[in-house]
């Protein structure tokens, strides 16, 4: 299975601008959505979906934009170009998740922390600049992407259910409580619609939380999924609209941006790919909903039309395989523009926004 990702360009701050040193310590701590609008901070928000497993948390509120219905949001006037040049045409999509045969679960995994339990830490970070300094609930047995050993992206994803606040860190090295390290870090506040500061980066490189856009076994199982999935482009406009905060690009403006959203035609069905009632059929179908409703949303770069999810090993290869049927060449690129409600929140409201 491709496991492809480019490493993506950071830049420090003008306060570093003549020399950039790696693997510092951000100079100052920032706690969960004191970055953050005050505006953002008084505004009151209906709740979102719960975190499986944190059940008095929520992933975000519910009119977040990762939690927005955009099935009726007109499509995006660069929808055609942004489409060639992630070759939609000739490209089915490809769920970047699933069983692995080397024995550790293939996708992004996370986890919810025992706060009584599980230390918290300060890393040296390479990019310190643009990361939340923390400390983290982080320690030798999170789990890391591709496992402990792996090369890649190494993402690790924390919840600490005590607070909802979701800990996300990139390139993550466990050493010791006071000599790990990772490229990034990112803390978000379960229950505001804060964004980075602009132009930040987080653990991935559009600027925005992963884990709110990670497609999950047990949601697909529960019959509903109610958020956007994140996906990754080969090459990527060096630009990002809203919600996104941060671009790594270097490929022009005829290439999608970060933060650019996608939704599959209205009229595809799981009927194009298995028979009603075959095993896992109804799954599918739960997906193609999803991408339908919530579409996908543009988070980093790696290989054209890769959609992230959990690292689960209960993902049925069946239902992989189903999902690799789904042709992005069903997709257009919308106009979510109408939904920003201010630019340094990722509330959502579609009270001004025409009809598609």
């Amino acid at each position: 299975m491709d496991r492809t990702r480019r490493s993506r360009p950071h830049f420090c701050g003008q306060l570093a601008a003549i020399v950039c040193l790696p693997l510092i310590l951000a100079s100052a701590p920032v706690a969960a959505g004191t970055t953050r609008s005050a505006a953002d901070a008084r505004a009151t928000s209906p709740k979102g979906p719960p975190v499986p497993g944190a059940p008095n948390c929520q992933m975000f509120p519910a009119d977040n934009v990762w939690n927005t219905d955009i099935s009726k949001l007109p499509v995006n006037k660069h929808s055609a170009t942004w489409m060639a040049k992630m070759d939609a045409s000739t490209t089915n999509l490809h769920p970047d998740f699933g069983p692995d045969e080397g024995g550790y679960p293939y996708g992004i995994p996370w986890t919810v922390v025992n706060p009584k339990t599980q230390a918290f830490i300060h890393l040296s970070f390479e990019y310190a600049d643009e990361s939340d300094r923390g400390p983290y609930p982080f320690g030798p047995s999170t789990p890391i992407e591709g496992g402990l050993n792996a090369s890649g992206d190494r993402h690790a994803l924390m919840v600490d259910p005590a607070t909802c606040v979701l800990y996300e860190l990139w390139d993550a090295h466990y050493v010791s409580r006071s000599a790990s390290t990772a490229g990034s870090g990112a803390i978000w506040s379960l229950s505001s619609n804060a964004l980075r500061p602009a132009s930040w980066t987080s653990a991935d490189a559009a600027g925005l939380p992963i884990l709110p856009g990670l497609l999950k076994y047990q949601e697909v199982l529960s019959g509903k999924v109610d958020h956007a999935i994140r996906f990754t482009a080969e090459c990527t406009d060096d630009a990002y609209i809203w919600p996104a905060r941060h671009e790594a690009g270097s490929c022009g403006a005829d290439y999608p941006p970060m933060g650019a959203r996608f939704r599959l035609s209205a009229s595809f069905s799981a009927s194009e790919i298995c028979k009603p009632g075959s095993p896992y059929c109804s799954q599918l179908a739960v997906v193609i909903t999803a991408m339908q409703h919530y579409g996908l949303m543009l988070a980093d770069n790696g290989s054209n039309w890769y959609f992230q999810g959990s690292a689960f090993p209960q993902w049925p290869i069946t239902l992989i395989d189903m999902m690799k049927q789904i042709p992005a060449r069903d997709f257009v690129a919308v106009d979510e523009s109408c939904l920003e409600v201010g630019a340094d929140s990722g509330q959502a409201s579609a009270a001004h926004c025409p009809k598609g």
